[in-house]
């Protein structure tokens, strides 16, 4: 026998070859023998033993660099955690007023934590939160929005917001800062205190004694515990505004306000932070010139903002995401409850199921003081069973 029979002779048995292109000899077409396909083989191995060598370099620096990337990272992140924290100003109200305060709402049993879960569940309970905004005129961005002197400060707006339990709803109860209030004695960081008065605006609380005496005072009014304070001035709320990209709003008359410096025709307009904060100052020109007027304003800027923040994709950017949170937690003074990045952003995410038409905004029932038709007081006994309903 020769060697082995070829295949497909039909094809190409002329031509001595197999579909391999080998003879018998084991000589291929190309006159390479066997020793030659050995050798090749050698040096293929060679190469590929150097082109492995090199890709494992290559790995091994990669995951080097990514670690590093990774470590910085961390880094940046721990910097920019720490810097937003360090951002907030603080109160601590409860030491200052101690236990001589309206009761805490009763507050279900959370549920017991998940095992698996790497935090724990986000609170469910009622709350009541003071909100003030400050007419501070500290800083020259502050006094060219506000105008006036530098010296003192009043709570320009004042609401008590309260969350239902389970954080569904929300109702936002506005305190005019023209109600004269009996104004109680209140702590001063000296150790001393404030002396306590009778019909006088509620505004000038916090003029007097700050965030402790805004605190006590809106307790003493209203007889409801406000579990946490968060108090913005006027560049910040301007400077909230802006970083949302503007805020929508509609108008139902024509605004020119020479004191807050707006000019609006009735209608829907889109304002900056400087204009979003002249229509929350706006009075003369509206109704019958009182701050109730300006509170309507106020309930539709509330709303507005809600709704803007619900349109916000922020987690698409994480960009515009830390420029918004450096903005807030620039802009905040809080109680020491609400005084770090974490404590906000639980409550932040225990409203995720609050829709802005779940919020109720009202204004404390009042009347005009019969001694002085420029101010008001409560309107009892409907301002009372208001607050009430928010114990």
């Amino acid at each position: 026998m020769r060697g082995h029979e070829k295949s497909g002779g039909t094809g190409d048995g002329g031509t001595g070859s197999d579909g391999a292109g080998s003879d018998g000899a084991g000589n291929d077409g190309a006159g390479n023998d066997g020793a030659g396909d050995r050798r090749a083989g050698d040096e293929g191995a060679g190469l590929a033993g150097i082109r492995t060598g090199r890709r494992a370099k290559a790995l091994k620096i990669t995951g080097l660099a990514l670690a590093g990337l990774l470590v910085l990272g961390a880094g940046a992140a721990g910097w920019v955690y720490w810097q937003l924290n360090d951002n907030i100003t603080s109160v601590d109200i409860d030491n200052a007023l101690g236990d001589d305060r309206p009761a805490k709402a009763a507050v279900a049993p959370s549920p017991s934590p998940d095992a698996s879960a790497t935090a724990p569940p986000l609170p469910t309970g009622s709350l009541n939160i003071l909100v003030l905004g400050s007419d501070s005129r500290s800083g020259e961005e502050n006094q060219a929005l506000g105008g006036g002197d530098s010296g003192g400060a009043r709570s320009d707006t004042a609401m008590v917001v309260h969350l239902d339990a389970g954080r569904s709803a929300a109702t936002v109860v506005s305190i005019p800062r023209d109600t004269l209030v009996d104004r109680p004695s209140c702590p001063l960081e000296d150790g001393g205190s404030t002396r306590a008065a009778s019909g006088v605006m509620f505004n000038s609380a916090y003029e007097v004694g700050g965030p402790v005496c805004a605190v006590k005072t809106a307790e003493s009014l209203t007889d409801v515990r406000m579990d946490h304070y968060i108090e913005i001035d006027f560049s910040g709320f301007a400077r909230l505004v802006d970083a949302l990209g503007g805020v929508t709003v509609t108008t139902e008359e024509d605004i020119d306000d020479d004191r807050s410096h707006l000019t609006l025709d009735a209608g829907t307009h889109h304002l900056d932070g400087t204009d979003a904060l002249a229509l929350a100052r706006t009075r003369y020109d509206i109704g019958d010139g009182s701050d109730l007027g300006r509170i309507g304003l106020q309930h539709q800027l509330v709303k507005a903002l809600l709704e803007q923040i619900a349109d916000e994709d922020l987690l698409t950017s994480p960009t515009r995401l830390y420029q918004l949170a450096d903005t807030v937690t620039g802009s905040l003074t809080t109680d020491t409850g609400l005084d770090s990045l974490g404590e906000l952003t639980r409550l932040a995410q225990s409203l995720r199921d609050l829709p802005s038409d779940g919020v109720t905004t009202l204004t404390m029932p009042v009347v005009p003081a019969p001694w002085d038709r420029n101010r008001v007081v409560a309107d009892e006994p409907e301002a009372g069973e208001l607050w009430a309903s928010l114990r």
